[in-house]
């Protein structure tokens, strides 16, 4: 079975110690050791990071050995300024728009979210996905860690 490439937003490291999303956030980190996804993040990652607490800073500096760091180049920012161009977000939550343009340009499988304002939101996610197909880009899967975990026993 082919390991999936599975782009982790802030909101998933900070999910650990979330009690409203630790079930499936940790069972996702679970599958993750066990090999079954992949997981990528960005600097954007590491910077909102840092603004968080302690326990969740640890939290991803024992993850990091595992993840793909992926690169914030010149075509995910231009990726991310059609994003707002488009009016999927405005420039406000531009950090959020690259999440979605980082994982697109690198080519991950599906991105992992619990932002459902901007980025984990069915209008959002078509939208995102438009512009991807404009600009050369595959669609991505855009889902909550409930969506993709293993519920099998």
């Amino acid at each position: 079975m082919k390991q999936l490439r599975v782009y982790l937003d802030t909101s998933v490291i900070g999910g650990v110690f979330d009690e409203e999303f630790t079930v499936w956030t940790n069972k996702l980190f679970t599958e993750i050791k066990e090999g079954k996804f992949k997981p990528c993040i960005s600097a954007i990652v590491n910077s909102e990071i840092e603004k968080a607490p302690d326990e969740v800073k640890d939290f991803l500096s024992e993850l990091l050995p595992e993840c793909e760091i992926l690169e914030v180049n010149n075509d995910c920012l231009s990726l991310r300024d059609e994003y707002l161009k488009n009016n999927i977000l405005s420039r406000k939550y531009m950090d959020d728009a690259l999440h979605v343009a980082v994982a697109s340009v690198s080519k991950c499988d599906i991105i992992v979210s619990w932002n459902f304002k901007h980025i984990v939101h069915y209008d959002k996610i078509a939208l995102y996905n438009a512009v991807n197909r404009v600009n050369g880009y595959k669609d991505i899967f855009i889902n909550s860690p409930a969506e993709v975990i293993d519920y099998e026993e």
